[in-house]
């Protein structure tokens, strides 16, 4: 009775798997009939199969009429469940489950055979510390997960699994704490996730574009790679989304001020990080603003400055054969080029490259009589502010040229028209229903006290969305 059904559904599954070389299918005979295991044998651990599903099939002499108790008293799985549907039956050997289909029944039974190939948790490239977990993020989403309920040993700690990417499949994971994340934003962001209209989910910024409510050049989603910083966020009551096949785990709400922190904020002394976060405010303004003030003033504005200075400035620039903006925009344009090379070469030849270079290519530009001093010092230092808050590189060098470009035309009312631009471009932005600018310029409330310098952790680690812990 179920025999032709048998066959019919081995068929459809041959033909939707077809040229797929990796895809095995292991025949059983059995006296009730055959059964067939289907299975990928790259992302399946082919010694459990072995030993936990066929060896225990072909060692049964008398199988029950019932699939329920062959999956519980016959197959050595964990993770077994039932089905009949062709299409779950496809999908769950692409998500590396094995496939059994009876002759003698009309129910699959799936069975969790996973194994794929990572990398071993390592240091975060990219977030360096000197003090601090040295832990970081792989690809694998179970590992990742497992590394963040190491910290929070909560039942309230929720995981939500949810399949993003109509042709994809990818596992995406929300994670919340219960009664910590306020409701809304949970239900802000799993509404959007699950309305996400993505084909192929290959990287955690389509989960960004998701979840933006205007589009701009900062990100109003934070992106980190280190267990820590996600376990920080969610205890404030924020929300992670972690995803299979990337390192980096997005949290939200993120707020403008938070690309001044970093890591080693929270592991040494509060007095010394409140400093140093206070030079990276100032290493902000600077590469920001500078070269546009810069070009206003000796353009438009020389008695403003000193007239000492603007002798000396005079006298440097007496063989520069272009107008200021030209010079300051080539000399812009040499710093980029260096940055770039100094990224896609491997890293040993890249750092020398970009040191070297800096120093020959500004030797070369004031000897060949491209750029005078002055301009090559004030690029120079615009340039290493920059790095001083890496996760805001291009949105501040895009508005830094805007900026430069307004003060190119009207001088100091430009310069000023372009900085209350920015200033409106940043206040407008929201992350997740939340005011980006929050603390400043914003009336709405919340509880966060982690500002220009560090209080103590006892004070930050706290829910920033109510002013009474719960």
């Amino acid at each position: 009775m179920y025999f032709k059904k048998y066959e019919d559904n081995l068929k459809a599954i041959k033909e939707q798997l077809k040229n797929n070389d990796d895809v095995i299918y292991r025949r059983i005979d059995t006296e009730k009939g055959p059964i067939t295991a289907i299975y990928i044998s790259n992302i399946c651990s082919q010694n459990f199969i072995s030993h936990a599903i066929i060896k225990p099939l072909v060692a049964c002499k008398d199988f029950p009429e019932d699939i329920e108790k062959i999956k519980n008293d016959h197959i050595f799985a964990d993770d077994t469940a039932l089905g009949t549907d062709l299409d779950e039956a496809v999908k769950q050997i692409l998500f590396a489950n094995v496939v059994l289909l009876f002759s003698f029944a009309d129910q699959f039974i799936y069975c969790d055979a996973e194994e794929y190939s990572f990398r071993d948790i390592q240091e975060p490239p990219t977030e360096t510390v000197i003090k601090g977990p040295r832990e970081g993020f792989t690809e694998d989403l179970s590992t990742n997960i497992s590394l963040i309920r190491r910290r929070i040993r909560n039942p309230k700690l929720k995981f939500e699994k949810m399949l993003i990417g109509k042709q994809s499949d990818t596992p995406v994971m929300l994670v919340y704490i219960e009664d910590q994340a306020p409701t809304e934003l949970v239900a802000f962001v799993r509404d959007r996730l699950q309305n996400a209209k993505i084909k192929f989910l290959l990287e955690s910024k389509a989960l960004d574009e998701a979840l933006q409510t205007k589009k701009s050049i900062f990100d109003t989603l934070g992106y980190t790679e280190k267990p820590d910083k996600v376990v920080g966020s969610l205890i404030e009551g924020r929300v992670a989304i972690l995803q299979e096949n990337t390192p980096f785990v997005v949290t939200a709400p993120h707020f403008f001020v938070e690309y001044f922190s970093v890591g080693e904020d929270y592991y040494l002394n509060s007095y010394g990080q409140s400093y140093f976060r206070l030079v990276r405010w100032i290493a902000f303004f600077i590469a920001l603003l500078l070269p546009g003030l810069y070009l206003s003033l000796i353009a438009y504005h020389f008695k403003l400055v000193p007239y000492i200075f603007a002798f000396r400035m005079a006298i440097t620039r007496s063989g520069v054969p272009f107008p200021a903006i030209v010079e300051i925009m080539i000399m812009m344009l040499f710093f980029q080029i260096l940055r770039e090379a100094g990224i896609r070469l491997p890293q040993p030849i890249g750092s020398a490259l970009s040191i070297v270079g800096a120093l020959i290519l500004g030797d070369a530009a004031i000897g060949a009589g491209l750029a005078s001093e002055i301009t090559v010092l004030i690029i120079a230092l615009s340039s290493i502010s920059l790095f001083l808050v890496p996760k805001m590189y291009a949105g501040i060098l895009l508005w830094s040229n805007t900026i430069l470009l307004m003060a190119a035309v009207l001088g100091l009312p430009g310069f000023y028209i372009g900085f209350i631009l920015f200033c409106s471009h940043i206040s407008d932005l929201t992350t997740c229903g939340y005011p980006y600018l929050y603390p400043l310029g914003t009336f709405r409330s919340f509880n966060f006290q982690d500002l220009i310098l560090r209080d103590d952790l006892n004070d930050i680690s706290k829910n920033i969305f109510y002013k009474d812990e719960k």
